[in-house]
């Protein structure tokens, strides 16, 4: 079954992983790319939506609200991103104020809460990991939107150069539940410069599943089970958008390969 998506260039409204597809019972994407002074309507249906502004600058309504010119990065390296959570069972239009990019992250919801926004001030930023696999994590809907969101877990992951992230691997199928939570999960990927290219390893113990793909600017990837890891080619900055959900609630637990959680002392051991 299908799980690595390659980019394609469509302007207006693109599914890039369906609301149908055999593997995801939660999780669908989409992208919309609108040049200035184009708009483009749409309904969410039984999915809650975060309409995360990947570059340029919309004017966005939704249930009666309306926000002007959100956004405004050129591109993801640029700065925090901007993001508009829109309830299922809803309506939204987008104006496209600049040439606009805008991914639709949606998860399937039952109950509907109040639209809104968040602003690049309002994301929580963290430094992970160590040595090789030192990224910047930008939580976007997380622990800050509990109680405002009913599954989607969203945020942006940055890349040094020759970079892993992901890593230690781990996973979070609920295969070891209830220590380890069940959740689906999709990453998009950016590169800087756009030429660039990173790998994206998928892998289980079994080795049921042992994949490699060349992750180039705007792939996207299904994750329904198994170790996903992430490294950047050298010279190359990678970004990856991801977002989860599933019948875990919304608090986190991956799972690690048990192989690989030394990695967390080797650090102390290098410098002692």
């Amino acid at each position: 079954m299908k799980r690595f998506y390659k980019a394609a260039t469509v302007e207006g409204y693109q599914e890039v992983i369906s609301e149908e597809d055999q593997l995801l019972n939660y999780l669908a994407l989409a992208k919309i790319s609108c040049s200035a002074g184009e708009s483009i309507r749409h309904k969410t249906g039984k999915y809650e939506s975060a309409l995360v502004i990947l570059s340029g600058t919309a004017t966005i309504t939704c249930e009666g609200m309306k926000w002007n010119q959100l956004g405004g990065r050129k591109t993801v390296f640029d700065g925090k991103a901007t993001t508009v959570y829109v309830p299922c069972q809803s309506e939204y239009e987008i104006i496209a104020d600049t040439d606009v990019e805008i991914a639709v992250c949606k998860v399937l919801a039952d109950e509907k809460f109040e639209p809104f926004v968040v602003g690049p001030d309002e994301i929580v930023v963290h430094q992970r990991g160590q040595q090789t696999w030192q990224r910047e994590v930008h939580d976007i809907l997380a622990d800050q939107a509990e109680g405002r969101v009913q599954r989607i877990v969203l945020g942006e992951t940055f890349h040094h150069p020759g970079h892993w992230s992901g890593f230690p691997p781990h996973k979070h199928d609920g295969e070891h539940a209830p220590i380890e939570p069940h959740f689906e999960e999709i990453y998009h990927y950016q590169l800087n410069p756009e030429q660039g290219f990173g790998v994206q390893l998928h892998y289980t113990k079994d080795s049921s599943i042992d994949d490699a793909h060349i992750i180039k600017h705007g792939d996207s990837f299904a994750i329904d089970i198994g170790y996903h890891p992430v490294n950047a080619a050298g010279g190359y900055q990678l970004y990856y958008l991801w977002f989860m959900a599933g019948d875990s609630g919304r608090t986190l637990h991956p799972y690690e390969d048990p192989d690989h959680k030394w990695l967390h002392h080797s650090q102390a051991k290098s410098t002692s």
